[in-house]
């Protein structure tokens, strides 16, 4: 590896690495060109997936991952016309969290995958952003907090708060208190929360929804150095190409969620 590095000094005429200490660091040239390669990697994946797609049929079967906190009924127009545009597909959709997801993509147990993004996607799957949902900080309706109108992080510090990890309990959220349990699904969060054991921050139609609307209340988040609206998107590996039906869903999920904002 080190001669190949070595050659590669030679031909670019600059040296990647600064070798004067005893673990070699890259040089500023050295990291721009590392940014470089990583852009003409992936643009290479997208070529690679783009060519894979173009010589693919139309596909028998199809999995859609679903993060477990989308709302999967606002996906049912573009779910529906699928069935009548490919009535032949088999269509398997499955759930989890949002790090689920993105080993359900990563390992090829899932074509695409709709997840909320609250942090950085693997390098190997490529997003499209589709639109935003509403978080809400809740708690239940005789919590202590529900007398602070707008609680500070010190004032959540008091409490124990519930933070969404994936299945194997590895991928997690960061946590903004000391205080804290990792669970698996924001339902029984939601659940936990309702009887008076924490706080928790719970896209908001589960707040809303028939389990949960008179059980939680929710609070402002203005005094807390978050953001109210998270992210969701659609992922993809880079290297995988879709066949037809693959192709026609990477096309139309855009499309609904501009239709509804």
């Amino acid at each position: 590896m080190s001669t190949a590095v070595a050659n590669l000094e030679t031909d670019l005429g600059f040296e990647l690495f600064d070798r004067s200490r005893r673990l070699p660091e890259l040089t500023a040239l050295g990291h721009e060109m590392l940014l470089e390669a990583k852009a003409v990697l992936e643009q290479a994946e997208r070529l690679q997936s783009r060519a894979l797609t173009a010589s693919r049929e139309e596909e028998i079967e199809l999995v859609l991952a679903f993060d477990e906190a989308v709302q999967v009924l606002a996906f049912q127009p573009v779910i529906i016309a699928l069935a009548k545009k490919f009535p032949h597909l088999k269509l398997t959709i499955i759930n989890g969290s949002r790090d689920d997801i993105s080993q359900y993509v990563l390992q090829k147990k899932a074509a695409m995958g709709i997840l909320f993004r609250t942090k950085e996607i693997d390098a190997q799957l490529e997003f499209t952003a589709l639109g935003q949902y509403q978080m809400r900080l809740v708690v239940s309706n005789d919590h202590p907090l529900t007398h602070i109108k707008s609680p500070s992080l010190s004032d959540l510090q008091k409490y124990r708060q519930f933070v969404i990890c994936d299945k194997t309990g590895r991928g997690r959220d960061k946590p903004l208190v000391a205080d804290h349990w990792y669970i698996d699904s924001y339902y029984v969060i939601g659940d936990l929360v309702g009887n008076g054991l924490g706080w928790a921050l719970i896209p908001e139609h589960i707040v809303n929804s028939e389990f949960y609307v008179k059980a939680l209340k929710a609070l402002s988040l203005k005094s807390l150095p978050l953001s109210e609206t998270t992210e969701v998107g659609l992922i993809r590996r880079r290297d995988t190409g879709f066949g037809v039906v693959g192709e026609w869903l990477h096309t139309e999920l855009p499309k609904m969620f501009l239709v509804e904002e």
